[in-house]
């Protein structure tokens, strides 16, 4: 490290040969810096040069795809690899250990094993401390892996719940320390549980070190972010870009000078230059056409990997690259990137996995998902349809995205869930609504006044979330629980809750809880009384940890021990069932437009998966069912049932029926 202008830590420079021009000078410019370096063992160099070797040419093709040819891409490659030795050499050796171990075994990711769950650390523990005393809890539920959402030290206030980043090596002093961060990812690992953080990398908070000397006049920083004098070229972006928050600010570009309320901070003498903000006003995004920001976001990565998180969440991955006529989403420098910081983390810890937070388009969701990219995603469209067949009871969208669009590649998996910490958008392609007779636009006014309660019949007691005057638009926001309306109908609500977090859990990938839901959560009905919430509605559904739910959890004759009973019984036959390991689905057609169905393949039998979204029982005909032999067993009650007379499925029920296909 050295220090930059105005006493700021920065990365120093390499010793790099200005000749350098080919793979065979960066090999040799790397083997001699670490021959000079004294920290690691002959041992560690030969692991590291083995790695290299196999990592080196895409990192050369990632980066050359970004920056061009010519020496100073070789620079950057020379000082990517060199970046990843200093996280190598200073990663602490039982996650050395654990990368050892991972390097040798199958993804633990596509395991039946694996179940998520994912929570604020402030309002479900109050701190780290309360985080730790929760690990029996976790054990408790099944869980093997544990989101904890943005923890790390940001402005006070409106934070973008903490997704305005200020310093990616502090936590929020709030929650706890660093080290205490350290600790606990160490008592998860040992029992079984890995650590997932976000690495939020499309943009800092303005009060992050870059952002201040940026702000300052420091012109080495001003470069860290796409910031400019005047409007010329901010408005030629804006003829392209969406706006993402239009409650925040119009267009994507603000005042340097803003502060979170929208005011000037000098109205009598304004700051001229402007800098792009995607989202809220105080989230500067970073500039990744200049190569010194992939360098200082990789350092920052790795270093949060050698916290021992195994996963790590890239948020907004879409919006990282800007170019100007486009939507400025998506680009293919996106995944360019995002297969460079890939390589960087194989080199230096490789046990440590990417997964992609891409709310797009179908079409592009799946682009991010791959080995070199994120090996991990999130299924917005699973999660989207599922509430869409809630509403319409009809599964016809719902069962085309399965047979369509749930295969991923070999190595990789979704990331299944609910609904998370963000808003519901209705992410489906109109492309294929319309093949199935659905106009989308209007089918996403209908479903957004069914979820914000405006619609006859709804069940919901959901809150719109930045509606645009202009398009009519806006997002969903709701607990599973409020959106299912467990309020005014509890009988039917937990059965909807049930049946939405079946689907999650047996449609193949990490089925994810947003822990509090596993005991029907509801709506915080005070959210926007926190004068710092109160202009996000998201807030509604971030409730703090609801004691009494939890500690009815055991009552099976509660709400909350129904939920709870019936969400861990699904884990724990999900984990004696051998077909629900990897990936594979095969699509099953029930003839029934109110009933789901889809096939868990195993060696030597299937899962046949029925789940029924009417408020009525459904029936699936023994002739539907004639593919299979007669007999067949529901693994629930491990009960033997006879198909030739077909199955009835109760009303938002769900079936998981071994069954061995007549071919």
């Amino acid at each position: 490290m050295c220090v930059n202008r105005g006493g700021i830590p920065v990365l120093s420079e390499p010793s790099i040969p200005r000749d350098t021009t080919d793979r065979e000078h960066v090999l040799e410019s790397v083997r001699e810096h670490l021959a000079l370096d004294t920290r690691a063992t002959p041992e560690e160099r030969t692991v590291f040069l083995g790695r290299l070797s196999r990592q080196l040419d895409r990192l050369i093709t990632s980066l050359h795809a970004v920056y061009g040819p010519g020496l100073g891409t070789w620079d950057t490659v020379t000082r990517a690899v060199l970046t990843a030795w200093e996280a190598y050499v200073q990663r602490p050796r039982d996650l050395k250990d654990l990368d050892r171990r991972r390097e040798d075994q199958l993804p633990w990711f596509t395991s039946r094993e694996a179940v998520g769950g994912v929570c604020y650390v402030d309002r479900y523990g109050g701190d780290l401390a309360g985080i730790r005393e929760k690990i029996p809890y976790f054990e408790e539920l099944g869980l093997t892996y544990l989101h904890l959402m943005p923890l790390y030290e940001s402005p006070a206030g409106n934070s973008d719940g903490g997704y305005a980043v200020s310093s990616y090596r502090r936590v929020d002093p709030e929650l706890g320390t660093m080290a205490e961060l350290a600790d606990l990812a160490a008592e998860l690992r040992a029992q079984g549980i890995a650590l997932v953080l976000d690495f939020v990398f499309n943009h800092t908070s303005n009060e992050h070190e870059w952002a201040r000397a940026a702000a300052a006049g420091d012109p080495f920083y001003e470069r860290f972010y796409w910031m400019y004098s005047e409007r010329t070229v901010p408005d030629e972006f804006e003829r392209t870009a969406r706006e993402i928050f239009p409650d925040d600010h119009p267009g994507v570009f603000t005042r340097v000078d803003s502060t979170p309320a929208g005011r000037d901070a000098s109205p009598y003498d304004p700051d001229p230059r402007w800098v792009w903000t995607t989202f809220h006003r105080f989230q500067w995004d970073l500039n990744y056409s200049n190569p010194h920001v992939f360098h200082a976001m990789a350092t920052e990565m790795l270093f949060l990997a050698n916290q021992g998180a195994q996963v790590l969440r890239l948020d907004a991955v879409a919006f990282i690259w800007k170019q100007l006529g486009t939507s400025c989403e998506s680009q293919p420098q996106v995944h360019d990137l995002l297969r460079a910081f890939n390589a960087v983390t194989a080199l230096a810890a490789p046990a440590v996995e990417f997964k992609s937070e891409a709310i797009v388009h179908p079409d592009e969701v799946i682009r991010y998902v791959h080995p070199d990219q994120c090996a991990l995603s999130y299924n917005p469209l699973q999660m989207a349809l599922t509430w869409e067949a809630m509403a319409t009871r009809d599964v016809s969208l719902l069962s085309a995205a399965l047979a369509e669009r749930h295969e991923t590649p070999a190595g990789t998996a979704w990331v299944n869930y609910v609904r998370g910490h963000d808003d519901i958008g209705w992410t489906f392609s109109d492309d294929d609504a319309a093949r199935l007779g659905v106009d989308g636009h209007d089918h996403r006014r209908f479903l957004n006044a069914f979820y914000t309660g405006r619609h006859p019949g709804s069940f919901a007691h959901g809150v719109a979330f930045q509606g645009n005057p202009r398009t009519g638009d806006c997002r969903i926001c709701g607990t599973t629980a409020s959106l299912l309306g467990l309020e005014t109908e509890p009988g039917p609500a937990v059965d909807r809750i049930l049946l939405a977090h079946s689907l999650a859990m047996s449609t193949g990938g990490v089925p994810l809880l947003y822990l509090g839901d596993e005991v029907g959560q509801r709506n915080d009905v005070h959210w926007d009384e926190n004068p710092d919430a109160a202009d996000d509605a998201r807030w509604v559904h971030r409730p703090r940890y609801p004691r009494d739910d939890y500690e009815r959890r055991h009552d099976l004759f509660s709400v909350q021990g129904r939920i709870f009973g019936g969400i861990r019984g699904m884990i724990s036959v999900r984990r004696a069932t051998p077909e629900f390991e990897g990936t594979a689905l095969i699509p099953f057609i029930t003839h029934n437009r109110h009933v789901l169905g889809y096939q868990r393949p195993g060696e030597h039998s299937v899962v046949l998966c029925l789940a029924n979204f009417s408020d009525w029982p459904q029936f699936v005909t023994g002739e539907t069912l004639s593919g299979f032999l007669p007999s067949a067993t529901m693994l629930h009650e491990n009960e033997r049932v006879d198909l030739r007379g077909g199955i009835l499925v109760e009303a938002h029920g769900f079936r998981w029926l071994r069954v061995i296909p007549t071919s």
